[in-house]
């Protein structure tokens, strides 16, 4: 079977269109038989979970005496998606000493007098750290474009401008990794009913979250403009997220993949290991 990573890249050019999302690419038998495919995930992501955690280690302690390899994972989607649902059950399982997670919110009177990548380049992450961006420097060619927030030959240059920045991320020893979490209006419209019917969920309900719905078919192009030309340096993913357990669990199987193909390794030691022994005794 294709990896997980051929299965959920998005093609050049894009079509969201064509991506079921209720589907489950690459979804084990043992899943697809599971009398109670959530508690077949909840399993699947302590596993998985345990396998990131190590893997964020070696790449940390890789990085301890040279290097500067480190994780940013991009987080985009439409409101709803579970960009939140999926910081909390898998950006869960790194240590959240080598984890930043930054939530880019509309830019503030400060960032709006500087570049629009300058606030994004302030929250990289360190060496041998993970980052998690939950919206990103992506806005920019999104709700910018949406609502006109700029002119539309200074969002089009922009694409120009993040394949360049993203360029130098991966040549300064980034890890990359681009995910759209794609869900339909109808599970959209579910998610967002729930939030109104359960007191501990009104906190997560923005009424401006209905008038950008209404905006659905705008949105739906500008994605797929930005997953087409934004994908020099490194490729998107699309994860179908109606289903949130198999949003959990490939992301998660994702992650694992990437991480294990680049192949961190603990360093040697950089002492004299018989000496040190034979001092303690």
């Amino acid at each position: 079977m294709a990896s997980l990573r051929k299965l959920l890249e998005a093609p050049t050019p894009a079509d969201l269109a064509a991506i079921d999302p209720r589907s489950t690419p690459g979804l084990p038998k043992a899943a697809r038989k599971a009398a109670d495919p959530k508690a077949w995930s909840a399993a699947e992501l302590a596993t998985l979970g345990t396998e990131l955690a190590g893997l964020q280690e070696r790449m940390y302690a890789s990085t301890r005496e040279n290097g500067n390899q480190r994780l940013l994972i991009v987080l985009q989607a439409m409101d709803a998606g579970g960009k939140d649902g999926l910081v909390r059950h898998v950006g869960g399982a790194f240590n959240p000493l080598g984890l930043e997670v930054t939530s880019f919110k509309a830019p503030t009177k400060e960032e709006l007098r500087h570049h629009f990548l300058w606030r994004i380049r302030n929250r990289l992450p360190e060496s041998g750290h993970v980052g998690i961006f939950n919206r990103s420097h992506y806005e920019d060619v999104l709700i910018v474009r949406v609502h006109d927030l700029v002119p539309e030959t200074e969002w089009r240059g922009r694409y120009d401008e993040i394949n360049a920045f993203e360029r130098d991320l991966v040549n300064d020893g980034v890890i990359l990794v681009k995910i759209m979490l794609h869900i339909s209006p109808t599970e959209q419209l579910a998610r967002l009913r729930e939030r109104l019917e359960d007191p501990t969920k009104f906190w997560k309900y923005n009424p401006a979250d209905v008038d950008e719905r209404a905006r659905w078919d705008d949105y739906r192009v500008a994605y797929t403009e930005a997953l087409t030309r934004c994908s020099e340096a490194a490729p998107w993913y699309v994860v179908p997220a109606d289903r949130k357990w198999y949003r959990n669990w490939a992301v998660a199987s994702l992650l694992v993949e990437i991480l294990s193909a680049e192949n961190p390794q603990y360093p040697p030691a950089t002492f004299d290991l018989a000496a040190e022994k034979k001092r303690l005794g």
